[in-house]
């Protein structure tokens, strides 16, 4: 199909007295099959329906990165600059044949985030934004990527992971399902793309329907099933610096929400010091996510979160707050085949972390029982059974 005739009928669409915009992907294709009909009334079978896909592809969405988008075996779309293109699929990083140039990957970024309010341009060259279907989007331009525009999307599944799929065995799943449900405060510790988010989504959805949980993210990634869910999502500055809402805020503002569960998508900042307040004031049960290496890792780093606050507080102080309001601290890890499994659940034991299960291979070997009483009832109900 020739290029005038894509040409001829994205011009005639933006000239309708219609937003195209504003349609749904059905909506769209019935328009502009009447506008190819018009033009072409030859044309129809396999040939117009491939145009009509590549036209709606283009005019109401990312182009040819929508046929990667619809996979949903691709977990992560990588743009490292013109022509290369790389996602992710079922763990394994891969690259895929694509052509895309700078400047239809810049337009595939303005088209997403000039709904938005943000800008992408050499006075701003990075952004954050997230997709109508929840996806998380992150792009950068030259002069910062001297090789062309690169793009990360960061998609989530819509199936439900369960704890066993982290390689747990009917014990261990017990054991922390029995946690969440007590009303630990635990802490989920991980490297980028080890699969934090989907953890905390799984220990989420242990939480009794019958609570009221406040989700605080950066960027909407939690999917809970329980019916009675608030989500709050941040917002960056617009195309004039202003408007900006920070999750530290957003978790301010959660405790006013009369919260039963408080779960902050990661803490990356001094929301840290908001979030340990809540554990130490009543919000038991809450979950978050940090970046870390280890279970003790994950509490040095809290510290250091809790720094950036801006707060003058000793470091004694510090740390009596993560002793007193963080119960449980999770790791998880991507393996070398793609597969996102717990490596270790450790209890916060003072200013350490006390090893309760620790992976050996493909097993998961229980090497202690929690040592003090959860301050909700059934926290000694979940002491785990040892391995023989």
């Amino acid at each position: 199909m020739s290029a005038s005739l894509r040409s001829t009928l994205q011009r005639r669409l933006f000239n309708a007295p219609f937003d195209p915009a504003q349609l749904d992907r059905d909506e769209l294709r019935a328009r502009l099959s009447d506008l190819l009909h018009e033009e072409q009334p030859l044309v129809h079978g396999e040939a117009a329906d491939r145009l009509l896909d590549e036209l709606v592809d283009h005019v109401g969405g990312l182009g040819a990165l929508e046929p990667l988008l619809a996979d949903p075996a691709v977990t992560e779309i990588m743009v490292n600059g013109p022509g290369r293109v790389y996602v992710e699929r079922n763990g394994q990083l891969l690259r895929v044949a694509h052509g895309l140039d700078a400047p239809t990957i810049l337009r595939l970024v303005e088209r997403v985030i000039a709904p938005l309010g943000l800008r992408l341009d050499r006075a701003s060259p990075m952004v954050d934004a997230r997709l109508p279907d929840g996806s998380r989007l992150h792009a950068v331009l030259p002069p910062l990527a001297p090789d062309g525009p690169c793009v990360t999307i960061r998609r989530f599944g819509t199936r439900a992971v369960r704890l066993a799929e982290f390689g747990l065995d009917a014990d261990a799943e017990r054991m922390l399902s029995t946690y969440v449900r007590g009303g630990a405060n635990i802490l989920v510790a991980g490297a980028t793309s080890a699969g934090k988010t989907t953890l905390c989504n799984a220990l989420a959805r242990e939480i009794d329907e019958r609570e009221r949980i406040v989700t605080v993210e950066e960027t909407a990634e939690l999917r809970l099933g329980q019916p009675h869910v608030v989500r709050l999502e941040a917002r960056p500055a617009n195309a004039e610096g202003a408007g900006a809402v920070s999750v530290r805020e957003l978790v301010r503002a959660a405790l006013r929400m009369r919260p039963d569960r408080l779960v902050v998508g990661e803490v990356r900042g001094g929301e840290a010091l908001d979030m340990l307040q809540a554990c130490n004031t009543g919000h038991d049960g809450s979950l978050s996510t940090v970046h870390a290496n280890s279970t003790g890792d994950a509490l040095s780093r809290l510290e250091t979160l809790v720094l950036y606050a801006g707060v003058a507080l000793p470091v004694a102080a510090v740390r009596a707050q993560i002793a007193s309001a963080i119960d449980l601290v999770v790791q998880v890890a991507r393996q070398r085949h793609g597969h996102r499994v717990i490596t270790e659940v450790a209890e916060v034991d003072g200013r350490r972390t006390r090893q309760l299960l620790v992976r050996e291979g493909d097993a998961l070997v229980t090497v202690n029982e929690p040592a003090r009483p959860l301050r909700r009832e059934g926290w000694r109900a979940c002491a785990p059974r040892r391995s023989a």
